[in-house]
């Protein structure tokens, strides 16, 4: 992946091996049973979207789609006309009424975490 942006980003799952991901999300999800653990991340071809401060999120399991896009949103200081599209586990984007419960029950990956990237644009059916 030839990515020159100034930045060395590795993925989440590039940086932990599968074994200390799932370890960590066991340990979470012991301590706090009723909170869903979801990695956001930048769409690797993303250009015009920040960086999020953070990657990792713990969400109160009642909370829908449509209010964690609002956090998202909120946390890069995105203003109401920027496109902001968040992608579940790289292949589709969630119904805005969907719990995360629901989502995390659906779409959780392998090591438990609940897999999310973010980008200006849909990006599949793109020529981006």
């Amino acid at each position: 992946m030839g990515d020159n942006t100034a930045l060395c980003y590795k993925p989440f799952k590039q940086r932990k091996s599968f074994v200390s991901r799932r370890d960590e999300v066991a340990g979470i999800r012991a301590k706090f049973p009723s909170k869903v653990p979801v990695i956001v991340e930048r769409y690797h071809k993303e250009r015009d979207l920040p960086l999020l401060d953070k990657t990792k999120f713990l969400v109160p399991q009642e909370l829908t789609m449509s209010q964690f896009v609002t956090i998202i949103r909120n946390r890069m200081s995105l203003s109401s006309t920027q496109a902001f599209y968040l992608i579940v586990n790289n292949k589709s984007l969630a119904s805005m009424s969907m719990t995360m419960q629901e989502l995390y029950r659906e779409e959780k990956d392998e090591d438990g975490f609940l897999y999310m990237v973010y980008a200006s644009q849909e990006m599949f059916g793109s020529s981006r």
